[in-house]
C-alpha cells in the first residue's frame, strides 16, 4: 500500500508522469475540461470535495515552481485565494525556494487549461476555484 497521503491512483499517476514545465489543473466543478484533456473527477455532491483538502493533497506529492491563478479570486473568493497564497508560503518555507504566482484573467485561465496533463474536478462550488500547477524538479 502508498506510503503517503495521496492515495487517488489516477492522480498520483499522472503526477509521476509530469516533467519540469508540465502542468496539472484543480478546478471546481464549474471548470470546463477542455476537449482531449484528461478529467479526473473527484466530484461527489457540491461542496465535496472540497478545493483546499485536494490542492494540499496534490502539493504533498508533487514539485512545483510556479501556480497560476485568475486575478478574479482576489476580490471574488479573497478567503481561498488568502488560504492558497499561505499553503503556497509553507512550502516555500519548508522546502527553501520560491514559487512563483501568476494572475492571469479568468478566460485566459481556462484557455491555459488546454495545455494540462489533467484536469481535477473537485466538488468546490465557490467562485474562481481553480488553480494550475506548475511542475517543477527535486534537484
Amino acid at each position: 500500500m502508498k506510503k503517503s497521503k495521496l492515495l487517488n491512483s489516477n492522480i498520483s499517476y499522472e503526477i509521476s508522469k509530469m516533467g519540469h514545465t508540465d502542468s496539472l489543473t484543480i478546478g471546481d466543478c464549474g471548470l470546463p475540461v477542455p476537449q482531449g484533456v484528461y478529467r479526473i473527477d473527484l466530484a461527489i455532491i457540491k461542496g465535496l470535495p472540497e478545493f483546499m483538502p485536494v490542492l494540499s493533497a496534490v502539493l504533498e506529492e508533487l514539485c512545483i515552481e510556479k501556480v497560476i491563478l485568475a486575478e478574479e479570486i482576489k476580490e471574488k473568493n479573497n478567503e481561498l485565494h488568502k488560504n492558497i497564497i499561505d499553503l503556497i508560503k509553507q512550502i516555500e518555507k519548508e522546502e527553501n525556494k520560491t514559487i512563483e504566482i501568476e494572475y492571469v484573467p479568468h478566460e485566459i485561465f481556462k484557455n491555459k487549461t488546454q495545455n494540462s496533463k489533467a484536469v481535477i474536478r473537485t466538488g468546490e462550488y465557490k467562485s474562481y476555484a481553480n488553480i494550475i500547477l506548475i511542475s517543477g524538479v527535486t534537484f
